[in-house]
């Protein structure tokens, strides 16, 4: 009985100690970009290239991701407004049969993107990877992401310590209940985020360089 209840403060104690972890990572990260987020085109200052972060079309029920629907949208308002002059698509292209920056590349020339100012990164598998590529291949040393909130938010955190300047416009939000999942796996890629840094882990691929004229 005793063991087991050693076993148990022990638990509790890692468990307190993980909380306090993933609570302070997650206002570590909001409380040092929050300067620079934006929701309006008129307020968020020029950049040359928008680095629209990918994500699936569909979902596991055949229905249309809000999240990529949205980000879509806040991309074309983006380059509308004059704010920036080039897409860069950063996705998993990690099979044949799924390949993230195609796809929104399609849909963005459908609503009236010219093709010529969208560049694709088949390599984006992590926002790590996006973000240290448009640098390291694409030569951007300063950028707009467009993505929602939660997620522009890490990606600049991870610009800022990458020698990167870097916004992040906000593409609209889902709806609590549609993203608590989505939520709740942030708080933990946050702290893995973290890690990731500290220990300097490097994009899975590199390669070439690709000048965005």
């Amino acid at each position: 009985m005793k063991y087991t209840k050693q076993l148990f403060k022990i638990g509790f104690f890692i468990g307190v100690l993980s909380m306090i972890g993933i609570i302070g990572t997650d206002r570590l990260v909001e409380n040092s970009v929050s300067n620079k987020i934006y929701n309006s085109t008129k307020e968020i200052p020029y950049n040359k290239v928008g680095l629209l972060l990918g994500t699936s079309k569909i979902l596991s029920n055949g229905l249309i991701n809000l999240y990529y629907q949205y980000r879509i949208e806040a991309a074309i308002a983006l380059f509308q407004s004059g704010k920036i002059n080039y897409i860069l698509v950063s996705g998993d292209n990690s099979t044949k049969d799924y390949d993230e920056p195609s796809t929104i590349k399609t849909d963005l020339i459908k609503r009236g993107i010219p093709a010529n100012r969208i560049y694709l990164d088949y390599a984006g598998f992590r926002t790590l990877d996006s973000v240290i590529r448009c640098k390291k291949i694409f030569g951007q040393n300063s950028i707009t992401f467009i993505s929602q909130q939660f997620h522009n938010e890490r990606a600049i955190y991870i610009a800022k310590r990458k020698g990167i300047d870097a916004v992040g416009f906000n593409a609209k939000d889902v709806n609590v209940h549609y993203g608590f999942k989505t939520q709740l796996r942030e708080k933990l890629a946050r702290v893995k985020m973290v890690l990731d840094l500290i220990f300097r882990k490097h994009p899975r691929f590199l390669g070439q360089k690709i000048e965005i004229k």
